[in-house]
């Protein structure tokens, strides 16, 4: 097919210059229009493309949603968008480099937008545009990691680098339907710096900021289940999430972590209960069997966190 227009330039030529695909397909599929980037990409030059059947130019290679839009668009005048979000690489077409389309290649992302034209004998045609959707898979993609990122960092304590309290609260949620659904027990740790604000006054915010970073280190080195759930719960008060585990292993676990704690030797010359750094520790451990007992549970973890500073601090307080 060769036009002039006006005497001035070829139709070819435009087409030619077109940065996309453009391919005009008649009622059997038949390939009217076939221009350089369809065949710069496609490595099927417009000579041997013309007058081919499409579906079988490239064997079986053209997804099983393009042939039906095709199909729709040939048969009922119904135009049609085949998008890269949905329909990722619907023609065999590869990036146009050295080597990107050899064994194994990856097919370019492709947007494709078919549209009805009658032509003048009355017989319905249909034109094919093809789009490079690579750079635009590519920004949604960084995107989603950026989103990732961002979730993560609202979900993540600036100091400590743990979890926060509004991480702990949306998994507390799914936990308790957890546990609700495939039964077993919930225990909730309610852990606390002793005498902390005796300890800033002392040695300061910064001395402060870095013993909370390494008590929550500390507190992490005894997470032993990828579910476990580690959170900064307020200023100097962490809470701990465990599923199955009896009372008595929960109560060792948080005299575990008391020890831990102790063990840093991190010194607290305005501590009443010994002249280094302390935990005090709040257990409770219980079957859950709605959402109630989730808010319960909480209050009961609470209470025996209050009873062990009662009792002097640098204990643990484990209840039923």
């Amino acid at each position: 097919m060769s036009s002039f227009v006006a005497g001035r330039f070829r139709l070819e030529d435009v087409y030619d210059q077109l940065n996309c695909g453009l391919v005009m397909l008649d009622r059997d599929l038949n390939i009217l229009l076939w221009n350089a980037w369809m065949a710069r990409h496609s490595r099927v030059p417009a000579s041997a493309a013309i007058n081919a059947d499409f579906a079988a130019l490239f064997a079986g290679q053209v997804t099983p949603a393009l042939l039906r839009a095709l199909d729709n668009t040939l048969s009922y005048g119904l135009p049609s968008l085949l998008s890269s979000a949905l329909h990722r690489s619907p023609l065999p077409l590869y990036p146009h480099h050295p080597g990107g389309q050899g064994e194994g290649a990856q097919r370019m992302a492709q947007s494709v937008v078919l549209t009805p034209i009658d032509n003048p004998d009355g017989q319905r045609l249909c034109l094919m545009q093809v789009t490079d959707a690579s750079n635009s898979v590519k920004r949604e993609k960084m995107l989603l990691s950026h989103s990732e990122v961002l979730k993560r960092q609202v979900g993540t304590d600036g100091l400590t680098g743990i979890p926060n309290r509004r991480y702990f609260d949306e998994n507390y949620t799914r936990a308790l339907q957890r546990v609700q659904e495939e039964g077993g027990t919930l225990s909730l740790f309610m852990i606390d710096v002793d005498y902390f604000k005796q300890y800033n006054d002392l040695y300061g915010h910064g001395g402060g900021d870095r013993v909370l970073k390494r008590v929550a280190e500390t507190l992490r080195t005894h997470l032993q289940r990828p579910d476990d759930v580690l959170a900064r719960y307020g200023g100097e008060e962490f809470i701990l999430l465990v599923r199955n585990l009896q009372p008595q292993q929960a109560a060792e676990l948080g005299e575990a972590l008391r020890q831990a704690v102790y063990q840093l030797a991190e010194p607290h010359d305005k501590s009443l209960v010994e002249r280094r750094l302390t935990i005090s520790v709040g257990v409770c451990t219980r079957e859950l069997q709605d959402d109630n007992d989730g808010r319960q549970l909480l209050e009961a973890a609470d209470a025996a966190l209050y009873r062990a500073k009662l009792g002097g601090r640098n204990k643990v307080v484990s209840i039923t």
